[in-house]
């Protein structure tokens, strides 16, 4: 776990262009991304009253949408390793008028102790990292999250991720990522694997994974 002075250099690509990431997303769904968000919020279960995670949270759409459906007792807390996107986020959750505690950090350095999380998301971020530190980041999942506790990961996956498109402006630098390779990240990480699948928007595919219950 990081302490509070000393932030790791992330491994992988970090956004910085806050305002143009969100100009790119809304050409890219055609205004349809909180459409997409209430899509991969609904295959990830998340109640009221749940704790949540939203790991590489960039401007804070996700984060602010399920903080809306956790309501006031549950908590959000979103973690991103740009300032500048968490500053846009911030600035969003206050429009919003949310509490959402966001942290600037490495996803595979996460804030916070363990068993903190009923459910964590890691969505549209997996491509940026490289193979060992999706396996760090994976690892950290599996301490913040509670034993019973979900992890859905979502990225682009299988042959459309190298057409055009919507992944041509998100495209990864590390290789192709395939939707088995996002469920064996997380068996390897010690989770059992619940559901995966296409999201059913462009090339995204997503895995729902559990946190093994304590005996």
């Amino acid at each position: 776990m990081a302490s509070e002075n000393a932030i790791p250099r992330p491994v992988g690509a970090v956004l910085h262009s806050a305002l143009l990431y969100d100009a790119i997303v809304w050409f890219a769904l055609r205004g349809r991304e909180r459409q997409l968000r209430q899509r991969l919020l609904a295959l990830s279960g998340v109640r009221p009253g749940e704790s949540l995670l939203d790991v590489g949270c960039g401007t804070g759409t996700l984060a602010i949408l399920a903080k809306e459906t956790v309501g006031r007792s549950g908590t959000v807390c979103a973690v991103d390793a740009s300032a500048e996107m968490l500053a846009r986020a911030r600035s969003k959750a206050v429009r919003a008028g949310v509490e959402i505690r966001f942290e600037n950090a490495a996803a595979q350095s996460l804030p916070f102790s363990d068993s903190s999380f009923d459910l964590a998301l890691g969505t549209m971020m997996l491509h940026h990292l490289g193979r060992a530190a999706r396996r760090e980041l994976a690892a950290e999942l599996r301490r913040v999250v509670r034993p019973g506790g979900r992890v859905l990961l979502v990225d682009f996956a299988g042959r459309e991720a190298r057409r055009r498109g919507f992944a041509r402006h998100f495209r990864h630098r590390h290789g192709h990522l395939d939707v088995a390779d996002i469920v064996a990240l997380l068996a390897g990480a010690g989770f059992q694997s619940v559901e995966s699948g296409a999201v059913g928007v462009g090339d995204l595919h997503f895995a729902l994974a559990a946190s093994p219950r304590q005996p």
